[in-house]
């Protein structure tokens, strides 16, 4: 069997650590690939997949005032500058403005990246830039364009369009609110079936060291900073737990569905709400579910399976065909989810910042 060279096992290594993996991923996805699936299918390492997920968060969420610190520092067109090599900095700077990761190691593997996944004479590059950043640590450079939603949009890295949609909406003070509440960590929602009892789940979540808060809404919710105790447990996979934010279960608090009615959800998948509602029906009466997504509405099925939601019942159909048959379907209770723009949800789902456009949210409006 022939021996990998030194070079070779050095790019493997490279390219198998966080950052490498970070700069991958976040390649994939600015052409357009899914931001949620931050995490690769391989044997890895739990703490190198947090710092992957860290990465590709932290640098999707703060991507266009990394770029405006670059091009500051850039002698040349940024925009012009190759894609990975451009992912390599960002990674870098955010590592060295937002974490507690020593400089010399944050610039040390940037320019090592840079030699072996874009060019030898990069790395060159790379250090010089990263470290002319440094310098001027304690005062970065501020947009100054004199257009206050463009400034704004620079430092708290959002599009133009969006942040001056706001300030006509919410002015100065409530928008500036609204984008570092957008740019905060996460948190995430896990609900808690009759299938556990809560003092498991919080056991084990302390055993693991992972921080959580009782939600002070509902008492079957937990907000919790990590979610791989919750998928090593197989907690998902057996229904006992569902991950799902607790400002869904307040919609169907709110509903209160009651054990025996019927209740019809017109825009369903994925989900979450549908068997929030079967579950509080105690398995009486009959939930319909109905979506124009026939594929979102077969992991509906599976799911309500799994928990053992036997009254829910799915039909992939458009609500606007279903509201023009001659025999609609009724219901006790009606839940209407429509179709948004995710704005609500910046601050776990970064990318849509960067994925819609002023024409999609004038479509969504007229639906």
């Amino acid at each position: 069997m022939r021996k990998s060279s030194p070079k070779r096992s050095r790019l493997a290594a490279l390219e198998r650590s966080p950052r490498g993996r970070a700069v991958r991923r976040l390649d994939r996805i600015e052409v357009g690939g899914a931001f949620t699936a931050l995490l690769e299918d391989e044997a890895v390492n739990p703490r190198a997949d947090r710092q992957v997920t860290e990465y590709v968060a932290g640098v999707t969420r703060w991507r266009r005032w990394l770029d405006f610190l670059l091009a500051h520092h850039y002698r040349g067109p940024y925009q012009k500058m190759e894609p990975t090599l451009r992912q390599i900095l960002r990674v870098a700077l955010y590592d060295l403005l937002f974490l507690d990761t020593p400089p010399h190691a944050a610039v040390h593997e940037a320019v090592e990246l840079a030699k072996a996944l874009v060019r030898p004479g990069a790395g060159g590059l790379v250090n010089g830039l990263l470290r002319a950043v440094l310098r001027r640590r304690d005062r970065l450079p501020q947009p100054a364009t004199g257009d206050e939603a463009e400034d704004l949009a620079i430092r708290w890295s959002h599009p133009t369009w969006m942040v001056r949609r706001w300030l006509a909406r919410y002015g100065t003070e409530g928008t500036q609110a609204l984008l570092a509440w957008n740019n905060t960590r996460p948190t995430f929602g896990i609900r808690l079936t009759d299938r556990i009892a809560r003092e498991e789940v919080i056991a084990r979540l302390e055993a693991e060291g992972v921080a959580w808060e009782a939600s002070p809404y509902l008492e079957d919710f937990l907000r919790v900073a990590r979610l791989q105790p919750v998928l090593a447990a197989g907690w998902l996979a057996e229904g006992r737990c569902v991950v799902q934010d607790e400002s869904t279960g307040l919609v169907v608090r709110l509903l209160d569905p009651r054990p025996g009615e019927t209740v019809l959800d017109v825009c369903a998948a994925p989900g979450g709400k549908a068997r929030y509602a079967a579950e509080r029906m105690q398995g009486t009466g009959r939930l319909q579910a109905f979506d124009v997504n026939a594929a979102r509405l077969r992991l509906l099925a599976r799911a309500a399976d799994r928990e053992g939601r036997s009254i829910i019942q799915t039909e992939a159909v458009d609500l606007r065909e279903l509201a023009g048959r001659a025999e609609a379907p009724r219901g006790d209770r009606v839940l209407l989810d429509a179709p948004c723009s995710g704005l609500g949800v910046l601050a776990r789902r970064a990318d849509l910042r960067w994925r819609r456009t002023p024409e999609e949210i004038d479509e969504l409006t007229r639906l």
